[in-house]
């Protein structure tokens, strides 16, 4: 059957600590830091892993939705990335409209051109994952 995102960490957790010499890359919230791709943008990303500081090809972050905030129509042309919704509303544009809400799950494929757009009261947040890592 199916594992929901906190069943998965706690995989990973384990795996990690399951190989003799395997040493996990640690954050705090301290660490990170909250930004906008470019000037026009209107969600934000605070990045948690990408290649620079964790030793694979993917990026994790959370992404953050003002009321009517969305990304830019984008395409990633190898990686597939996944959202899972933290706390909001909104739609997920891919080749339909769809209504997403805390709790949900989308998984894009490479070359799948998509948006998300809170349509909400109140901030959109999602845990964003991409493998392999092709940058925002």
């Amino acid at each position: 059957g199916y594992i929901n995102v906190f069943e998965f960490l706690i995989l990973i957790n384990y795996d990690l600590h399951s190989f003799p010499g395997v040493v996990p890359v640690i954050k705090s919230p301290k660490d990170y830091q909250a930004y906008r791709i470019s000037t026009c943008d209107s969600n934000r990303l605070v990045i948690i892993f990408d290649s620079t500081n964790a030793n694979a090809s993917l990026t994790c972050c959370v992404e953050i939705f003002d009321v009517s905030g969305q990304t830019p129509p984008n395409r990633h042309q190898w990686a597939l990335e996944m959202f899972f919704l933290l706390k909001g509303e909104g739609v997920d544009i891919c080749v339909d409209k769809n209504t997403i809400k805390a709790g949900d799950s989308l998984l894009v494929p490479p070359t799948g051109t998509h948006l998300i757009r809170n349509t909400g009261n109140t901030r959109l947040y999602t845990l964003t994952i991409m493998v392999p890592n092709e940058d925002f």
